[in-house]
């Protein structure tokens, strides 16, 4: 990989910007009243927390899978069904505001407030990193960032927290712990960290995230009424149901439960597979944090886990690998770039491009493997550096 310099990068980092901000453009000029070519609504999967905000306004059951549909589509019809809604009763207080909001100011005030978020997250890894190029150059170029801003995630939010959290765990832990804790309105990707913590006896990191995990979901009780968590328990099941049955398509998803799925093995077998493969990640985490202080490095290999221990994440969440992607770029130009890590970075870089299309049209999941290997670079690194 000796041929992929500093200047052959920024002109891949270049093409891929035009073409990310191309997509961008076109997907909203060639769209009508909102509604893209292919009759989604722009920012398809913010509807579902729009129209909660709308629904708690009106102090209407946002987990009554009946009433979110009809509240929903009283808005927005699609044509290929519903976006349905089963955040935790702690994400219930950031709903609340986009209520007051039109669904496009809504949709760009989240995308704007989210995406800074994300901005000031990444830019002390970028820091770190020392890569000598510009910060909008590589979040522009990013793929997995223009996938965000089409679906109107969270994605740049939740990355965001986690991010800074593991950077700001060994120096500044009350902060940490308070991002830890406000990560829980999204937990799948959260339980590398505390085993993390623990093993590492960062306590005030931990105690601060229980601790700020259990105001939100108090405030939520506080806000919306003590009912709201078991009627999040009940659509939690219809929410796993739906996962197995496919309702989100497999090819959308990059865990491994999906990739399973995908290539027509039973749920059992699916569950099996992502349980070995979260118990070896965790296995791996324990061993890398064994007789050690927590660190950046450390972080990113806990961040790169978080996709292969969850059975539910989809091609928007892989903008969390921005942090290990950064964090190992700067190892590389400090000490040498080892044998595979050139090539793990620029396939990571890229495969949120090509992910979902392959794998919905060939039935071919290859990101679960992506992710695999530069989690082993990233471990790999970290016991060379420690």
């Amino acid at each position: 990989m000796d041929w992929l310099g500093r200047d052959r990068a920024t002109g891949y980092l270049w093409l891929l910007a035009l073409l990310n901000s191309a997509m961008l453009v076109f997907l909203v000029a060639a769209s009508h009243g909102g509604v893209d070519r292919n009759g989604f609504l722009l920012g398809s999967d913010f509807i579902s927390f729009w129209t909660s905000g709308q629904m708690l306004h009106q102090g209407a059951n946002v987990y009554d899978g009946a009433a979110h549909i009809a509240a929903q589509r009283q808005y927005f019809a699609s044509a290929d069904g519903y976006t349905a809604f089963f955040y935790p009763p702690s994400f219930l207080p950031l709903c609340w505001p986009l209520g007051w909001l039109g669904y496009f100011p809504a949709l760009a005030a989240w995308l704007l407030a989210t995406g800074t978020a994300y901005l000031i997250a990444v830019r002390p890894w970028w820091q770190r990193a020392g890569t000598g190029m510009p910060l909008w150059l590589l979040f522009l170029a990013y793929p997995a960032v223009p996938i965000v801003i089409d679906h109107g995630q969270t994605s740049f939010l939740i990355a965001g927290l986690l991010g800074l959290g593991v950077l700001l765990a060994g120096k500044r832990p009350v902060l940490a712990g308070v991002l830890f804790g406000l990560a829980t309105i999204k937990p799948q990707f959260g339980p590398l960290i505390p085993l993390a913590l623990l093993l590492t006896r960062e306590w005030k990191v931990f105690i601060v995230a229980a601790l700020t995990a259990l105001l939100l979901a108090g405030l939520s009780v506080l806000i919306f009424g003590g009912g709201i968590w078991s009627g999040w328990l009940a659509a939690s099941a219809r929410a796993q149901a739906a996962m197995e049955a496919g309702s989100v398509p497999f090819g959308k998803m990059v865990s491994l439960f999906a990739a399973a799925r995908l290539l027509g093995a039973p749920v059992a077998a699916a569950y099996a597979l992502q349980a070995i493969a979260a118990l070896g990640t965790a296995l791996c985490i324990g061993v890398l944090c064994r007789g050690r202080k927590w660190s950046p490095g450390l972080g990113a290999a806990t961040l790169t886990g978080a996709l292969l221990v969850t059975p539910f994440a989809l091609d928007y969440d892989l903008v969390l690998l921005a942090f290990p992607l950064l964090w190992l770029v700067g190892e590389g130009l400090r000490r040498g770039f080892l044998d595979w890590e050139k090539l793990g970075i620029l396939t990571a870089f890229v495969a949120p491009a090509l992910a979902r299309p392959v794998a919905l049209n060939t039935g071919m999941p290859f990101m679960p493997l992506v992710v695999a290997l530069l989690f082993a670079l990233v471990v790999r690194r970290v016991r060379r550096t420690a």
